[in-house]
């Protein structure tokens, strides 16, 4: 039974969702039927027709609650001893598939998922399905007395922010800019874009406990899609995972050690502790290329079930000892700079007021008057007077205190946990940014689809195109704002680059053109193959 964008309040929901599941069944209930004279218990496998006459298609239950057999019940002789669902349980669903009340909402990945519609009916849209509590008359009078042919409603304000989806245009709105279209360059099947970051950011995030030192995304990417079997950048991440999850003494060694099988990990072997791996977790979508990677042609593999393989493995290595102590160690270190900043911004806050106590009477009338016009732009400042409260600001502050706050925002950026999205925009896709990476990416609200923005001027298009009537995308836009110096001299550098690397490849083409050379072989794109593990345990 499909509530979606009801306004039914919480309590006659529960009671309408409880007394449907009673009255009507549905496929997978069990509950007990007459047959041969008796009760017995079946199972529901499949309804047919409708009203009075219709049948239900049931599974007789024996032991273990196996299907003996099957016959057709009329509906209104089943017996249903008890409700499917108590009232609490189905409390705790709604809540948890549910995002908003009023009217009610389905998460998005539900509603996707049961064929569900996503967007608000034309009365939702135009406020009139809307529940706006007890009305009230212009001339005061109660919604239980009979209106006039004079009177109007008064229309209640709608109090912003509300649901994205619910938000409608309005005459006074600003003009937004539109959104600029999504790169999708990417050289990996574009389903598989979120295992690549995943695989690239555990390990640019670990690197030192893999000691397996950095590579950029770009270089993973072009290392995935080769069909060469023994890349060594492949290979190292490959090795750097498995001596992870030897050294944790868990499933994988005693898998090994029962195959008598734990050796060095080399260019030789890393292919043979790959099959052993994939045979442990029995998955199907794997089992069948063990015989392909065993006979030492992994690079044949499909680029997207590489990726799978590689995200099982780092799904596997989160797991271990090593890499939650690593995690406590960096929780703990961000609650002591989290504290620090705190004291120090306390510290800073009363040294502010203690000088603010023991100025003169005019200085303190000139910087109020500062403060006012740091609030109020339209006010123009005197220049001895800013002149005096910069000097004065420097003095008790002091460079070494804004070094100290700079610091201790950069370790708790360094030391952050994990990588956790930005937010999200009205159709629920989510924004990352990784530091590592010049990139602002977007993600589907199914995860299927990915893109992304590579330059400034994208990415101020972007922030003005967001409407923040809206919760997901008042609270995105607050997020990119207070990151925005960060992700945007992030995108410059990497358009720099690229434009570098664009003169670079040009002028090699003019040189080989003129002398009749062939080009320079350190290409950026073939980076990858000139990887070298710094970090290598000899």
């Amino acid at each position: 039974m499909i509530q979606q964008y009801r306004t039914l309040s919480f309590t006659d929901l529960l009671e309408k969702v409880y007394s449907s599941l009673q009255l009507d069944p549905f496929e997978g209930l069990e509950l007990h039927a007459m047959k041969d004279g008796s009760e017995a218990a079946c199972k529901i496998l499949k309804v047919i027709g409708s009203g009075s006459t219709k049948l239900c298609e049931v599974g007789w239950l024996g032991q273990d609650n196996a299907v003996v057999n099957t016959s057709l019940v009329k509906a209104d002789d089943l017996i249903c001893k008890k409700a499917p669902a108590s009232r609490k349980t189905l409390k705790i669903f709604i809540r948890d598939s549910t995002s908003k009340r009023c009217p009610w909402i389905v998460n998005v990945d539900l509603a996707k998922k049961y064929g569900i519609e996503i967007e608000p009916p034309e009365d939702i849209m135009n406020g009139e399905g809307l529940y706006k509590g007890r009305k009230r008359f212009a001339n005061g009078e109660g919604a239980s007395k009979k209106l006039k042919k004079d009177e109007k409603l008064v229309e209640l304000p709608v109090k912003y922010p509300i649901d994205d989806l619910l938000v409608k245009p309005a005459t006074d709105d600003p003009v937004l800019s539109k959104r600029p279209p999504l790169s999708r360059d990417f050289r990996v099947p574009i389903n598989s874009v979120g295992d690549l970051l995943m695989v690239w950011d555990f390990c640019s995030s670990f690197g030192r406990l893999l000691c397996l030192s950095p590579f950029s995304l770009s270089d993973l990417e072009n290392a995935i899609c080769n069909k060469e079997s023994n890349l060594i950048l492949v290979v190292e991440i490959h090795a750097a995972l498995f001596h992870l999850l030897i050294k944790d003494e868990g499933e994988y060694f005693t898998f090994l050690l029962n195959k008598k099988k734990i050796l060095k990990v080399t260019l030789v072997t890393w292919a043979e502790y790959l099959c052993n791996f994939l045979e442990m977790i029995r998955k199907e979508e794997f089992s069948s290329k063990v015989s392909t990677i065993r006979r030492g042609h992994y690079g044949l593999l499909d680029t997207g079930l590489k990726l799978k393989i590689l995200r099982e493995l780092v799904e596997e290595a989160i797991t271990t000892s090593a890499v939650r102590e690593k995690l406590n160690e960096w929780i703990d270190q961000q609650q002591a700079l989290a504290a620090a900043k705190r004291e120090d911004t306390r510290k800073n806050r009363e040294e502010q007021k203690l000088n603010m106590e023991g100025m003169p009477e005019n200085e303190r009338n000139h910087t109020d008057t500062l403060q006012n016009d740091k609030e109020c732009p339209g006010i123009q400042r005197g220049g001895k007077e800013e002149k005096g409260l910069n000097i004065l600001l420097s003095s008790k502050t002091g460079d070494g205190k804004m070094f100290l706050r700079r610091h201790l925002e950069t370790e708790m950026e360094q030391q952050s946990v994990r990588s956790s999205h930005l937010g999200k925009d009205r159709l629920y896709n989510r924004y990352w940014f990784f530091r590592r990476e010049g990139r602002l990416f977007v993600e589907s609200a199914d995860s299927e689809d990915w893109g992304y923005y590579s330059s400034k001027e994208e990415l101020d298009a972007l922030l003005g195109s967001f409407n923040i009537k809206g919760i997901r995308e008042r609270a995105l836009k607050h997020q990119l704002e207070k990151s925005y110096d960060k992700i945007s001299n992030a995108l410059e550098k990497r358009s720099k680059d690229a434009e570098r690397k664009t003169l670079l490849e040009e002028a090699d083409l003019r040189r080989s053109t003129r002398v009749h050379a062939q080009p320079k072989e350190d290409d950026p794109s073939m980076s990858f193959l000139k990887y070298i593990n710094k970090w290598k345990q000899k």
